[in-house]
């Protein structure tokens, strides 16, 4: 292996590196998207039932904001609750932009993986043919064996930056997906905080 990896030449070296960053991204994502850390399927119905006990106050507002990311955005809708409907949902976008930024930290990074490690491979294959057609001018073509060498050494960085890409890139969908699942998610809950506190419409909170 470290053969195949030193024949590749120098550019072997930004694959290999996006190559940690893609694991050390995925990692820390697939831990921070958990979709049970970032909206806790019982926490409406909790906060609901602090408001129906009259235990809402500083103190709960801020273990709920303390919670989760869903808690922030329902801590902050509550804030604002009694300055009406429209007040209580502008608080709540505004921190739900905010938490959404965070979401989306370093899928930025993996999509930009995704797309430049095969061009680094191909840049490695290029340089790599370059070499071989220049031991052709100064060597001629009379060894078939070394001239095939020549060109599947140029080929494994090409090789190296798809075997990169193709991980990155079905990560990057697949936190993209969970992403978008969430926010609808936080969505729903937030929704379902407005209505419940104004009663426009009976709502389901979950409780147990």
């Amino acid at each position: 292996m470290f053969e195949i990896i030193v024949s590749g030449g120098w550019l072997m070296l930004p694959i290999i590196a996006c190559s940690i960053v893609t694991i050390a991204i995925t990692i820390e994502r697939f831990w921070a998207l958990n979709p049970s850390k970032i909206a806790p399927p019982n926490l409406l119905g909790q906060v609901w039932n602090w408001i129906q006990t009259n235990q809402m106050d500083s103190e709960k507002l801020k273990e709920l904001r303390r919670s989760s990311p869903l808690g922030r955005i329902l801590a902050a809708g509550l804030s604002n609750s009694r300055h009406g409907r429209d007040v209580m949902k502008d608080s709540i976008e505004e921190t739900a932009s905010q938490v959404i930024h965070e979401m989306e930290r370093f899928l930025n990074a993996l999509g930009t993986i995704a797309s430049v490690s095969p061009l680094l491979g191909l840049l490695g294959t290029v340089f790599g043919m370059i070499e071989v057609f220049n031991q052709i001018v100064l060597q001629g073509s009379g060894n078939p064996g070394a001239l095939a060498g020549g060109i599947s050494v140029a080929l494994i960085t090409t090789a190296a930056g798809l075997c990169v890409a193709i991980p990155a890139m079905l990560a990057h969908r697949f936190f993209l997906r969970r992403l978008d699942t969430l926010v609808v998610t936080m969505e729903q809950e937030a929704v379902k905080l407005v209505d419940a506190l104004h009663n426009e419409r009976r709502i389901d909170l979950k409780t147990g």
